[in-house]
This record gives structure tokens, C-alpha cells and sequence, in this order.
């Protein structure tokens, strides 16, 4: 199974969610936007120029036009920069070590937008490929991934210095994992599956302390034990703000056997108010 890692901040591609029909040349327009990750060519219909007689660059159309205005949505190409790794799915129409580029697609009216390898001179020649890694997102983002609700240290509590802290957040499948969902485009359907990997608490001493799930609960009965998971001794008294962030591993796994990971975080923050011990002069 071919597997990729992404961070859930940078996607690797884009999905299309029908046909496009090839229509304008990617390479032989004027290039009307560029930022850091693409560059955009504003084409016109094949055998036109790009622009208008007012020199403003317009989208490829990818149907035909009447004089009452366009009947088919309109569509720019964009040249993927940097390009992007062998593994991307537009490569597989590449023929060889043919020269080209890997070309994003987007019509923003329909909403469709896919990638497509393009060889050097010449016009869109196939329908973009469905890219797995943004279903994956969009599975993602239709899941309910809460922040952690911390049980303790509670907001309204007084803890001593010098004594063992006992940290641990409420479990929930909304909060821990495991939290399912599914995306589909054409005939591909991507299946991702969300757990927190690690809770890190920064306990607002200069000090993080990472735990393998939601910590153990305190009981009466504990005495004055460390935690056996999850715990922290504070040294200095005062308020300190305590930030508690939840990382989540989402794996995905795509019709044919494409898959990989995304990666989330949720965080929440609270105060934790330590005093020091009174100590009673019996003299």
C-alpha cells in the first residue's frame, strides 16, 4: 500500500468532483496570479489568445460560448509550484520522462477542481484525477473533534507546591477518538479514522509533560502518591496558566489502497492557583 504522510496545515493536491472537459492551452496563456504555492494561467478558449482586447486575462472556458454569454463554467489552470512528488496521482498519465508540468484545475462555479499532468505544448488531454489526500481533509473537517475538558487541575481549585499534581481531561469519543468518517468523489470514497496520539500539558512553569491518553483520575485513597501517568510537582507558588494541547493521528485509507496520515490539534487553557503549605506554630 502506497502511504504518505501530510500535514494537516498543507494539502498535497486537489479533488475533482466531475469531468472537465479539455479546452484551453495551460501553457500559452498569460500567467494573471502567482503566490507561493501556484502560479495561475489565465487562458483563453483553444485558438485564442489569452485576454481581451482590454488586455485583462480571462479564464479558460470549457464549453462553448453563445453571444448571449458563456454556457459552461469557467476554468483556470494553475502550475503547480513547487511541483509536486512523484507519488501525486497526476503523474500517472505522464509518458516516460516526458516534459511537463502538474497542473491544478479549479472552476469556481461548480466547484470542481482537480490535477492533471500536462506534457510541454500541449492542451488538457484527460480528465484530472481525483486526489485521495483532499477527501481525506474534507472527511476531516466533518468530524467533531472537541478540545480536551480538563478535570484537573480544576479552574476554581488551590493546590499546594511541593505536593504531587494529578492531571487528566473528561474521555469522549469526540474528545480521545475513535472518531470515523467518509468522503467520496467519483469512484473514489477516502475513510479516516481520528484518535489522540499524545495530550502535552505546558504547565506554565517552563515545563510540558507529555501523556499517552487522558490520565488517571484522583481518589482520596491515593494519598499523597504521584500520579502513575500523567503528573507534575510545582515548586514555585502563584497562578500559572496551564495550556493543554491534544494531538490527533488521522489515519485515511482510499479506494484502491491509496492512504496516509493527517495530523490535528485542539487545546484548551486553565489556571492553576498554587499556594504554599501553612504551617501552625504551636509554641
Amino acid at each position: 500500500m502506497l502511504r504518505r504522510r501530510v500535514v494537516a496545515a498543507g494539502l498535497g493536491g486537489l479533488v475533482v468532483a466531475g469531468l472537465l472537459a479539455p479546452a484551453a492551452h495551460a501553457d500559452g496563456g498569460e500567467v494573471c496570479r502567482r503566490s507561493g504555492l501556484v502560479v495561475t494561467v489565465c487562458a483563453e478558449e483553444a485558438g485564442k489568445p489569452a485576454g481581451n482586447g482590454g488586455g485583462k486575462p480571462r479564464a479558460a472556458s470549457t464549453g462553448t460560448e453563445s453571444a448571449a454569454g458563456s454556457s459552461a463554467p469557467k476554468c483556470y489552470y494553475e502550475k503547480a509550484d513547487p511541483q509536486p512528488p512523484p507519488v501525486n496521482l497526476a503523474y500517472k498519465d505522464r509518458k516516460g520522462n516526458e516534459p511537463g508540468a502538474v497542473y491544478r484545475i479549479s472552476c469556481p462555479e461548480t466547484m470542481r477542481v482537480g490535477v492533471i499532468w500536462i506534457p510541454d505544448g500541449e492542451e488538457p488531454g484527460a480528465e484530472p484525477q481525483i486526489d485521495p489526500e483532499v477527501l481525506a481533509r474534507q472527511a476531516v473537517d466533518s468530524m467533531t473533534l472537541r478540545p480536551p475538558k480538563v478535570a484537573s487541575p480544576r479552574a476554581d481549585g488551590r493546590y499546594l507546591i511541593g505536593m504531587p499534581m494529578w492531571m487528566w481531561v473528561e474521555p469522549g469519543e469526540s474528545r480521545m477518538g475513535p472518531v470515523s468518517a467518509s468522503a467520496s468523489a467519483g469512484s473514489v470514497t477516502v475513510t479516516a479514522t481520528a484518535r489522540v496520539d499524545r495530550l502535552v500539558w505546558d504547565m506554565g512553569d517552563g515545563t510540558t509533560v507529555s501523556c499517552h491518553g487522558p490520565g488517571t483520575r484522583y481518589t482520596a485513597g491515593q494519598g499523597k502518591l504521584p500520579s502513575p501517568d500523567c503528573g507534575h510537582r510545582y515548586e514555585r507558588p502563584g497562578e500559572h496558566q496551564v495550556t493543554v494541547t491534544a494531538h490527533w493521528d488521522v489515519e485515511w485509507e482510499a479506494t484502491g489502497g491509496d492512504g496516509g496520515t493527517l495530523t490535528e490539534t485542539r487545546t484548551t487553557e486553565q489556571v492553576a492557583d498554587l499556594r504554599e503549605a501553612q504551617v501552625l506554630n504551636t509554641r
